[in-house]
């Protein structure tokens, strides 16, 4: 029996971050991992997506050239090279998650699959590890839907659609979440002909249905064919291609491609960890059950990233993994997860980024209070120099002016939103927003521009102080 404080389960960013820190402060770290570290978010998520997302782009701006007064002469892609780069990308950052690396910290690294045969014992490669305290970060999965044929027409996810050698000439998407939103916008711009496939009449369905309606226009108008309340009803190959078969309004409908990408979610990885031994809660689908604190419902054990979820993010896992670092090493500090302003970016062109609520789940949560102020990047400068225009930003307030959700699809939206995720954190109103100075020409400057919306209505719009201004102002010109 080999003893530890901490045995970590699962080398992703949760992982990674606890053992780091735990064997910095002085304790012997276990860190187990099926085969490799790093994690989704190096292998087939974050990391490897944003590289082609980033390819995608200059793609379409080498096609945009022209509006710059730039003539390239034609532009050929070449998917190998993008593929290549992607892969060199990756392995420069994935030095930073080398097990040397963590073993020179201290920590021991064991590769191999694992269960827990107790509450107080973790089993590897016949190895039985012993455990002060646990954390199980082992992630998450892509989801298969139980479609007739559609495993058997050996789909692309997320995973193995970063192992393609060749572009599709064409491709259909199940799902319009933010994995099927990027990768259709990916394989359009590289020069496939895609078809987007969903159950619902909105992409992105959890966020704000006037901001995603705009991004689905944006689609559109690069090709990409998007199929709204669709149901697939089944799937298979025939003579090289992917036959499927939906119907749609009672009306049957038929694609024909050359692959079938599923992306209509992800699952916690949760199955053949032992937990049912080791007395841990869990769903299949929700995950493992944990209080505040991230602690599951055996004592010494913590759960922390997307096998917790309810925010499947690498900057959640990360978050987790300070808590659980706290908790575990220092049980005096009872730190406990906070979720009342998380942000997240669904890494398209325009990006979109929100945090907070939207204008539909603020009103049914207050009523008649809210306010929304809304800037358009048609509007801003900068925007409109770099052919960057489409888009807006949407605030959310409520009761003196504090912000309750930010909404912004727009050019580098996810970098923008931290300044509404700042206010949100610390209370700030848009009205401090608005009287702080923003840098021109920027695009930033929306944001301030945003929250110039709520002086802007209050001085031009209904009640007793536009008359009242409008008279005051006449008065001062006959003084």
């Amino acid at each position: 029996m080999e003893s530890y404080d901490i045995v970590i389960i699962g080398g992703g960013v949760a992982g990674l971050v606890c053992a780091s820190g735990a064997a910095q402060f002085g304790a012997r770290v276990a860190l187990v991992d099926k085969a490799r570290l790093g994690g989704d978010c190096l292998w087939a998520g974050c990391v490897p997506t944003k590289r082609l997302v980033r390819s995608a782009l200059v793609a379409s701006l080498v096609r945009r050239s022209s509006e710059f007064g730039i003539l390239t002469g034609g532009m050929r892609v070449d998917f190998p090279a993008v593929m290549a780069s992607m892969r060199e990308v990756q392995k420069k950052i994935g030095v930073r998650d080398d097990p040397e690396r963590f073993r020179k910290m201290g920590v021991e690294v064991i590769f191999g699959d694992g269960a827990f045969i107790d509450g107080a014992t973790f089993e590897v490669g016949g190895r039985a590890l012993s455990g002060r305290k646990f954390l199980i970060a082992t992630g998450s999965g892509p989801v298969m839907p139980p479609v007739p044929g559609l495993k058997e027409a050996r789909p692309l996810t997320n995973i193995t659609a970063l192992e393609l050698a060749e572009l599709p000439g064409s491709i259909a998407i199940l799902g319009a979440g933010p994995i099927g939103m990027e990768f259709a916008q990916i394989f359009a711009r590289l020069g496939s002909r895609v078809t987007m496939i969903l159950r619902h009449d909105q992409v992105l369905p959890r966020e704000d249905r006037e901001l995603s309606g705009r991004l689905k226009k944006v689609f559109e108008a690069e090709g990409i064919k998007i199929e709204v309340d669709t149901e697939v009803v089944d799937v298979k190959r025939e003579g090289g291609k992917v036959v499927i078969n939906a119907m749609s309004e009672s009306v049957p409908k038929r694609y024909e491609t050359d692959e079938v990408m599923v992306a209509i979610g992800r699952a916690p990885n949760v199955k053949g960890l032992g937990l049912e031994a080791a007395g841990v809660e869990y769903d299949e689908r929700k995950g493992i059950k944990v209080d505040r604190t991230l602690r599951t419902t055996n004592r010494r054990i913590y759960a922390a990233g997307d096998v917790v979820g309810p925010y499947l993010f690498t900057h959640v896992a990360e978050y987790h993994a300070g808590i659980v670092l706290s908790n575990a090493l220092f049980p005096f500090m009872k730190r406990k997860a906070d979720y009342s302003v998380v942000p997240w970016t669904t890494f398209t062109d325009p990006e979109f980024a929100r945090v907070g609520m939207t204008e539909k789940e603020a009103v049914a949560e207050s009523g008649s209070g809210v306010a929304v102020y809304r800037h358009e990047f048609s509007d801003n400068d900068r925007a409109v120099v770099e052919g960057e225009g489409a888009g807006m930003i949407k605030l959310v307030c409520g009761k003196k002016q504090r912000i309750l959700g930010a909404h912004i699809l727009g050019p580098g939206a996810g970098e923008l939103l931290a300044e509404y995720v700042l206010a949100m954190k610390t209370g700030t109103p848009v009205t401090k927003i608005s009287r702080s100075i923003h840098v021109y020409p920027t695009v930033s400057q929306g944001l301030k521009r945003a929250a110039d919306e709520y002086y802007r209505e209050k001085i031009f719009g209904a009640g007793w102080f536009p008359a009242f201004a409008r008279w005051l102002v006449k008065r001062k010109r006959r003084d």
